[in-house]
């Protein structure tokens, strides 16, 4: 009972204290401020800096590796069908003959083209470039 008497009584003792110090902290502020001379601070006009170019900017980004897949089409198809998928088989994508091909960089849909074949390779002519807009069209 007296610890929670004593320790009351240091509560009391502190929080006077501090009102005391906050009164004579007044009166020196106040003293303080009449000494104080303030002037506006004047900064240099601010000038835009050099940047490099966009042909110096885009080079920074030339040896980052991407991920080019030409989609000729698609299909679902189940665990069964996929695991009777032997040599010669033929599996229906959802697209016609002749229809466009997808270029996708790094999954996202960049060009559209038709398949060609260049000494025994596949290639892809693109055919069109889809717009800045439409892609970020798409991420919304």
């Amino acid at each position: 009972m007296e610890s929670k008497k004593e320790e009351v009584q240091g509560r009391e003792a502190i929080l006077k204290n501090e009102e005391e110090g906050d009164v004579s902290e007044k009166k020196r502020s106040s003293s303080e401020k009449q000494k104080i001379n303030v002037q506006p601070t004047t900064f240099p006009p601010l000038e835009p800096k050099p940047s490099a170019s966009e042909a110096d900017n885009i080079e920074l980004l030339f040896d980052i590796p991407l991920q080019l897949t030409v989609e000729l089409g698609r299909t679902a198809m189940s665990i069964k069908e996929v695991l009777a998928l032997t040599s010669g088989s033929v599996i229906e994508l959802d697209k016609l003959t002749g229809e466009s091909a997808e270029l996708l960089v790094n999954g996202k849909l960049i060009a559209r083209g038709e398949v060609v074949v260049v000494d025994e390779n596949f290639g892809l002519r693109i055919t069109e470039i889809i717009r800045p807009e439409v892609r970020l069209g798409k991420l919304r």
